[in-house]
């Protein structure tokens, strides 16, 4: 509810913008048995970016894949924090490194003001990982979560 209706509350991204991104992660998952949401909120307090990425990666149970390779992106809008956090499946496979070469991607294009651009960056490289290691199987690959955009607080 929103105590000040004179107030509009902004929107983090245009509806096109919105579709681009939703448009990455089925692209993406077209290609994968992988998982890939995106989570965005305004703030993060109290907790580190990464903290609070595995915080709603299990709130959303998405550790609930058939082969533990969903992959969660998080960004705090006002904080200005991000960070991506992949089950143990897919981070076995691709480690510290290149969760962190996404997360300078995504902070270079949000250096730019290219929220959307940054996701949608972000989602088709996770989409080509979760290809090379966990290829789409048409009798078996099923979409076990959904591709929308989760909007917090």
């Amino acid at each position: 509810m929103n105590i000040f209706p004179w107030k509009k509350k902004k929107d983090f991204f245009t509806a096109e913008e919105q579709q681009r991104i939703i448009e990455a992660i089925r692209d993406a998952e077209h290609m994968t048995s992988g998982e890939i949401r995106v989570f965005v909120e305004s703030r993060c307090s109290y907790m580190d970016a990464i903290d609070r990425a595995a915080e709603l990666f299990f709130q959303l149970e998405m550790q609930k894949t058939d082969d533990r390779n969903a992959v969660l992106l998080y960004v705090a809008m006002k904080d200005r924090q991000l960070a991506v956090f992949g089950d143990e499946g897919i981070h076995d496979k691709v480690g510290n490194e290149y969760w962190n070469n996404e997360v300078h991607k995504m902070i270079s294009n949000f250096n730019r003001e290219n929220y959307a651009a940054g996701i949608v960056e972000v989602v088709k490289d996770i989409g080509v990982a979760l290809t090379k290691n966990f290829p789409f199987n048409n009798d078996t690959d099923k979409n076990e979560l959904p591709d929308d955009i989760v909007f917090g607080k």
